[in-house]
């Protein structure tokens, strides 16, 4: 069994309301409470890192799964969302939604069609992040899938 170990630095010099920084490896951004929380939305926030973690998991195992099946694409690209909601104080993630649209080849077939729909949906269950976040954050897909000459 093979494990791979990821470390992070974090300073926070003060108290609720300032801008702290993070450092991972290739990542190296401020960070604090974004706006709509009341903080100065300084740098990144927990809640976009979760869903950028979220997403990025997601679009790199739905890419080696098309590769893997070598299904061809012009391209693939995806928004995401991220709901949180905050009853009598309680903040809580909801749910994170990927919108991923995938542009196949001019002259891909009804059966690629069909096979891309079935890799994004079995990427959404597959990825990490999705697993760790179960049962904690409903994860949803809303995937779109067309051709070049669609676009």
């Amino acid at each position: 069994m093979a494990q791979h170990s990821f470390h992070l630095k974090a300073n926070w010099p003060g108290l609720r309301d300032d801008v702290g920084e993070i450092e991972a490896g290739n990542l190296k951004t401020k960070i604090s409470i974004p706006p709509e929380m009341e903080g100065p939305g300084v740098g990144t926030n927990p809640d976009e890192m979760l869903l950028g973690a979220a997403a990025t998991c997601y679009i790199i195992t739905l890419a080696a799964m098309m590769e893997r099946s070598q299904l061809e694409k012009e391209s693939l690209t995806m928004e995401s969302e991220g709901i949180v909601e905050v009853t009598k104080g309680v903040i809580t993630y909801k749910k994170i939604i990927h919108r991923p649209l995938i542009v196949l080849k001019e002259d891909a077939s009804q059966k690629d069609k069909g096979l891309a729909q079935r890799l994004a949906e079995k990427a959404e269950t597959s990825c990490m992040i999705t697993r760790a976040i179960q049962g904690n954050v409903e994860v949803s897909l809303e995937a779109k899938v067309i051709t070049g000459q669609n676009q």
